[in-house]
């Protein structure tokens, strides 16, 4: 455990729930990933989702070097946080879009008539997504306690998609 916890420049117990929580998303999302395959037998799904999990633990893991410099976190659990927090503000715009858009009649059934129709559908979605996802992402990322790191990425991220004048 010193190990880990050396790894993960983990200083407070309480830090270890962020890599614990980490593993546990990855491993529900592979589980749900490979449950779309719909394969009839279970050994089958339970051998590709630790396959899948282990390939996709790699790659996390490869990311992590990246963004840790990138974003200029000093811990590495912080940036667990910050994958959770984008994780979390993903799913939920999500969730609070989809009435929204079915009230007002943004279906998918409603585009397959039209050339590009699923093109159009989903551009829409998009921008109808778009301004929950940054509200929620800020919102989240004061609740998880990064706030000052995702005001700075939706700022960046509103400059640029063309929001220049806004914050000059």
């Amino acid at each position: 455990m010193k190990k880990f916890k050396q790894r993960w420049e983990i200083t407070q117990n309480w830090q270890l729930i962020y890599p614990i929580v980490g593993v546990i998303a990855l491993a529900y999302s592979v589980y749900k990933l490979v449950l779309l395959f719909s394969f009839d037998n279970i050994e089958i799904t339970i051998l590709l989702s630790c396959i899948l999990f282990f390939i996709l633990l790699k790659l996390t893991l490869t990311l992590f070097k990246f963004l840790e410099k990138r974003w200029k976190v000093d811990y590495k659990w912080r940036v667990v946080r910050i994958f959770l927090v984008f994780a979390v503000t993903g799913t939920t715009s999500v969730i609070i879009t989809n009435p929204i858009s079915n009230a007002i009649g943004l279906v998918k059934v409603n585009f397959a008539d039209v050339f590009l129709g699923n093109a159009i559908y989903y551009v829409l979605k998009l921008l109808l997504t778009l301004p929950f996802y940054k509200i929620l992402l800020v919102g989240f990322g004061w609740l998880f306690g990064e706030f000052s790191f995702f005001l700075n990425f939706a700022k960046k991220m509103l400059y640029r998609l063309g929001f220049k004048r806004f914050f000059n």
